[in-house]
């Protein structure tokens, strides 16, 4: 995705506002890929320190790519751990979506996910149907429970992975910041989630562009759209895959059904909503598994 200014008239402009208000851009790198985000204000704000502390506060809690965040030492058997707001929020929403998907939204695929080689460790291993079937004894987010702060496993094994949510949740997060310090109209977009609020400098809801799910690496959009007051996000498998020797493609998307990752001839699903941007997130993955 990319944010995309159009050719039509600043209606702004034209009620005498077009220098009032000036558009200001934040860019750098966060979860594992970069992030953008754009301001339309009459006023200078300075939001890097804060964004960045909001950013550490995330990963802290939801990272798996990070030994010592929450979420690495639950999974690591640590049952001592209180989780804080966030975590909280994340685990809630995660518990409404696999209700509302019937389980094809669901974090506790997270050895399933690692095994298949698209996890923190990377590693790449040939598992075969039993090791499939072990470790879906342990899947299912009916099995885990929030009491009391604290995370409880029916399976002490079974490994917690919100990234499929993660990344949309902090981008909601920076964005209600931004509107905490009275800007209505900006748009987040982190590795190509983005959360779109009020109207560009123009005057005109945000026009982004939908990337086009090339096999061969390339890069070209497939068409543009109008973000009102909306979230969007996108799960695809033609970047994330690997190829076994024997010749089979495995993608990143782990079905909580079967517990395989084999490639389907749906390459992407974009989701587009009036919500936060962690629910078009868990809702694009559901709809590609």
């Amino acid at each position: 995705f990319f944010q995309a200014e159009d050719g039509i008239r600043d209606s702004w402009a034209s009620r005498g506002l077009g220098d009032v208000y000036k558009r200001q851009n934040l860019e750098g790198f966060v979860f594992g890929t970069t992030y953008k985000i754009t301001l339309v204000t009459n006023q200078k704000h300075d939001f890097q320190k804060s964004i960045d502390s909001l950013f550490f506060l995330v990963n802290k809690s939801l990272s798996t790519y990070i030994p010592t965040s929450d979420i690495s030492k639950i999974n690591s058997g640590d049952s001592t751990i209180l989780v804080d707001k966030l975590f909280i929020e994340v685990f809630q929403k995660s518990k409404r979506i696999f209700k509302e998907t019937a389980g094809y939204f669901d974090p506790t695929v997270g050895n399933l996910v690692n095994a298949w080689g698209f996890g923190p460790n990377d590693s790449k291993k040939e598992i075969d149907s039993l090791d499939i079937k072990k470790m879906m004894q342990l899947v299912g987010f009916d099995k885990v429970q929030l009491k009391n702060r604290t995370v409880e496993k029916q399976f002490q094994e079974t490994y917690l992975d919100f990234n499929s949510i993660a990344k949309g949740f902090g981008i909601d997060v920076v964005g209600r910041f931004i509107e905490t310090k009275s800007v209505q109209n900006y748009l987040v977009e982190i590795g190509g989630e983005i959360r779109a609020r009020g109207k560009n400098k123009k005057g005109n809801f945000w026009k982004v562009a939908i990337e086009k799910p090339n096999t061969d690496g390339s890069q070209s959009f497939q068409t543009a759209i109008q973000l009102k007051n909306e979230s969007m996000a996108t799960s695809g498998n033609y970047r994330k895959f690997r190829i076994t020797k024997s010749g089979e493609k495995y993608v990143h998307t782990v079905n909580p059904k079967t517990g395989f990752a084999k490639e389907s001839n749906l390459l992407s699903a974009s989701v587009i909503a009036n919500s936060d941007c962690a629910d078009v997130d868990a809702y694009a993955t559901a709809f590609m598994a």
